[in-house]
């Protein structure tokens, strides 16, 4: 076998979409389409079909879902493969079998049964694409029970649209991937609703009902809505958790503590529940939803690393997302001392409209970083410039690095310091930050 050091160089030689650029209109990200990555599948044998899929989009929650239906899958006695996207630390993170990432033997593997095809193919396939490809064709061989599938980009042309999802999730709609041009919101739901199948369950989380239509118009067997046919019905925050009633389709499921910071995280349990009922079609063990909930622990979404001062970690990269974040700091991290951001987006994003969302942050001092490669990466300058502009102390650094150092000089051990925007810079602020624990 060709050893992984040989297949990530390999890897890293084909198109990357992560670290490049592509055109953006509104809803719909120019230059993709399925035909590459069904002739891919087919020489590999079209893996995607060996087992029955999960297939979850969203603008934002999607990671969230994919992992709190894993765990939910796993209760029940599954074996469950999970393909996600970005990671954190490893890119074995991106292909788990049981929530747990493929070894670096499996991930070769993986890797060379899709580079031992590509002299047969009549394009070169992305990096994106070869990820996926590999994730299917790991869960086929492994084999998995069902696999849990997120989408990388909205959904109708990404490459994981290959699957026929049994059960369809749209986790929620928002201003990710589009230029805000009039009639955005029906576009993006557009694209995303292009992951649903005819002979499927499709599963919306919070969203525009207006937006349904757009939905059932693709034809699904079933289409399940939160606040219509699935809701949280009570909410109570505790330490570092929520202890929640969750309504599902099938069944009322009493009391269950989700231990994540954040009311969304709890709108997410629910559309995991009913994802997981559509699957199953049926009302779920509540023994086993108490148990998978419990188990349920997500890097880079309002995660803890350190106490004093207290440092939390937020992927947080779009204008919702941003106002979700600033929603759980203001609800659930009461800190005496005083509040310091650092931030760092990809090329692409609107500061000012990021800035919106993220100002009920109420920092008292913003450090803005460069964080991606190539086309996008992203300049801190006016990111910091849309802060000053709305009266917040901010300031701009050349690297990572000398962000890390400048908050960790400015707090104080009774303050809170928020690392939110791109996975590299939580990545980089876990292990720095989390020392002064």
């Amino acid at each position: 076998m060709t050893p992984l050091p040989v297949l990530l160089d390999w890897l890293a030689s084909h198109t990357d979409h992560e670290t490049g650029s592509l055109g953006v209109s509104a809803g719909r990200i120019d230059g993709l389409d399925l035909d590459s990555m069904r002739s891919l599948m087919h020489i590999l044998g079209d893996p995607q079909q060996a087992q029955p899929v999960i297939h979850i989009t969203g603008t934002n929650g999607k990671g969230s879902v994919a992992s709190m239906v894993t765990a939910l899958l796993l209760a029940h006695g599954l074996t469950v493969g999970t393909a996600s996207s970005p990671h954190l630390r490893s890119l074995n993170e991106r292909v788990q079998r049981n929530a747990e990432p493929i070894t670096d033997s499996e991930l070769a593997e993986a890797l060379d049964g899709v580079r031992s095809i590509e002299p047969l193919l009549d394009h070169t396939p992305t990096w994106f694409e070869i990820m996926v490809a590999a994730s299917l064709r790991y869960f086929a061989e492994a084999p998995v029970d069902v696999a849990v599938v997120e989408v990388g980009l909205l959904g109708r042309f990404d490459a994981t649209n290959v699957v026929d999802g049994a059960v369809s999730v749209v986790t929620s709609i928002g201003g990710d991937h589009t230029d805000f041009a009039e009639g955005w919101e029906a576009a993006v739901a557009s694209e995303k609703a292009g992951i649903l199948r005819p002979d499927g369950t499709a599963v919306l989380g919070e969203m525009n009902p207006d937006l349904w239509p757009l939905f059932s118009a693709e034809g699904p067997a079933r289409l399940w809505c939160a606040g219509r046919d699935f809701d949280v019905a009570d909410d109570r925050v505790a330490v570092g958790a929520h202890v929640v009633d969750i309504d599902g389709v099938y069944s009322l499921y009493p009391d269950v503590t989700v231990p994540l910071a954040g009311a969304h995280q709890t709108a997410n349990a629910a559309v995991a529940v009913a994802a997981t009922e559509a699957f199953f079609d049926r009302p779920l063990d509540p023994e086993a939803v108490t148990e998978a909930f419990a188990s349920v622990r997500i890097e880079g979404r309002c995660e803890v690393v350190a106490r004093h001062p207290l440092v939390v970690l937020d992927g947080a990269h779009n204008p919702d997302a941003a106002a979700a974040l600033a929603r759980t700091v203001n609800d659930e991290f009461a800190v005496i001392g005083s509040r310091h951001l650092l931030l760092g987006l990809l090329a692409g994003r609107d500061p000012d409209r990021f800035v919106d969302s993220a100002a009920a942050i109420r920092p008292d001092l913003v450090v803005c970083v460069p964080v991606g490669e190539g086309a996008r990466r992203g300049d801190p300058a006016p990111l910091a410039a849309a802060w000053r502009r709305r009266g917040v102390a901010a300031e701009s650094v050349g690297s990572i690095a000398a962000g890390l150092d400048r908050v960790r000089a400015a707090a104080l051990e009774e303050d809170l310091i928020v690392v939110a925007g791109s996975f590299r810079l939580l990545d980089e602020a876990r292990s720095f930050l989390a020392e002064g624990d």
